[in-house]
């Protein structure tokens, strides 16, 4: 049986990198699902190359197929649920071991309440789906606002094809409105007519969609490692520097506000023409205090970067964390202990860090959890840590495939070794 792989990371003696990053993720696969929903012959341009977007590609240029098996991609396993379900045909779509465990009757139940024809092939609520894609009557659909914003976005990418259109009703606190933005904005691009008729209400016009040219703008949710790594090498080096490709100002993006958090924690973004420019910002605040909900991917790497800053700090609206890859609030309480930190988790949805300190692992072993965000986030504290060891690194083709291309170019150094190699 081969061992795990094991990646043990150096930091550059300075910090002086141009990164050219990957296409957001979050855009790629809406686009996809949009061009499909269009019967577009131009293929969106600049899509990430990612395992959540390859595997959205392969699903869609198979309309014939009987099975769809989208591996570890939430994303993909989302939106196509409803994509099928307005598509001709009968088709399995299923997972990997761990999406069968990822909840997805709140979308099946909104689907079936226009019309679709969705059966479980395994447990109640959760994945493999057997989907017939029919013709969905329904017009109105009402959702709590605090669920997942995949599940609305993949309703409301439906909406224009339906013969009424679709009004959506969210009820509560609506926790996820730059992910709904982004949708909407993409719908638009692509010919659609939807808007926000109150706080809580959208309405999406029948009509269908354009065959547009698109162009895929580059990663928010990646360029925040480089902001976590710009962040923890100012400790030691206020000449550091990082250029990032493909950014602009204004993105729909919802992660583009980390930039704000992170000027917060001493990092300056200077924006240009080509992307921005990462550099020294001012003393970091003593303490950091912010509520996350709209921006949960950016939670482990926040996480991560105040402890090794030595930055106490309170983020809330943390409540999905615990159905994404893994149980990211167990993951980041269990890794960070090994690195000496003692984190509090508050009523599922909150991480605390006091302060409080215990005796660190002396030669740590970072677990992912097939989880690309967990190896990320933890990387860049290689910076505040010698030696240590990310495990099962290979984990970042999810979002990131060059991701560690990036990191040596960058002047880090990356040793592979397998579990029990090389160690007394």
């Amino acid at each position: 049986m081969m061992g795990t792989t094991h990646y043990i990371l150096t930091p550059p003696r300075r910090l002086q990198a141009a990164i050219g990053l990957p296409a957001s993720k979050s855009i790629s696969n809406r686009a996809l699902i949009l061009h499909a929903l269009a019967g577009g012959r131009t293929r969106p341009e600049n899509l990430s190359d990612c395992d959540d977007t390859r595997v959205m590609v392969q699903a869609l240029a198979r309309p014939e197929a009987d099975i769809l098996d989208i591996g570890a991609a939430g994303t993909a396993m989302r939106f196509l649920t409803a994509y099928l379900s307005v598509t001709p045909g009968t088709r399995l779509l299923t997972g990997t071991a761990r999406m069968q465990q990822r909840p997805i009757g709140i979308l099946v139940d909104a689907l079936r309440s226009l019309g679709a024809q969705i059966g479980y092939a395994g447990n109640e609520g959760f994945p493999p789906l057997r989907i017939t894609g029919a013709r969905l009557d329904g017009r109105e659909v009402t959702l709590a606002g605090d669920v997942s914003s995949q599940y609305i976005s993949a309703l409301l990418m439906t909406g224009p094809v339906l013969p009424q259109g679709l009004t959506l009703h969210l009820a509560g606190n609506v926790v996820s409105r730059p992910y709904i933005g982004l949708t909407l904005q993409l719908m638009k691009d692509f010919g659609a007519q939807a808007e926000w008729t109150s706080e809580s209400d959208i309405a999406v016009r029948p009509g269908g969609y354009h065959d547009t040219p698109f162009r895929v703008e580059s990663d928010w949710s990646a360029a925040s490692y480089w902001y976590e790594t710009m962040a923890l090498s100012l400790r030691t080096d206020a000449q550091a520097e990082v250029r990032l490709s493909g950014l602009s100002e204004g993105s729909p993006q919802g992660d583009s506000r980390g930039a704000a958090l992170f000027a917060r924690l001493g990092v300056r973004t200077e924006f240009t023409g080509q992307g921005v420019v990462l550099r020294a910002g001012g003393k970091p605040a003593p303490r950091l205090e912010a509520d996350l909900v709209d921006i949960p991917d950016l939670a482990q790497t926040f996480v991560v970067t105040c402890c090794l800053l030595d930055i106490p700090f309170r983020f809330s609206g943390l409540q999905s964390l615990k159905i994404k890859e893994t149980d990211r609030l167990s993951a980041l309480t269990a890794e960070l202990r090994k690195l000496g930190y003692v984190l509090r988790c508050e009523q599922d949805s909150i991480l605390a860090w006091t302060g409080e300190r215990t005796a660190p692992h002396p030669a740590p072993v970072i677990a992912t959890y097939e989880d690309h965000r967990m190896a990320m986030a933890f990387a860049p504290a290689c910076l505040r840590v010698p030696g240590l060891r990310i495990a099962d690194p290979h984990v970042v083709s999810k979002s990131y495939p060059h991701y560690w291309d990036d990191l040596r170019k960058a002047g880090f150094g990356i040793e592979e070794e397998k579990e029990g190699e090389g160690r007394e």
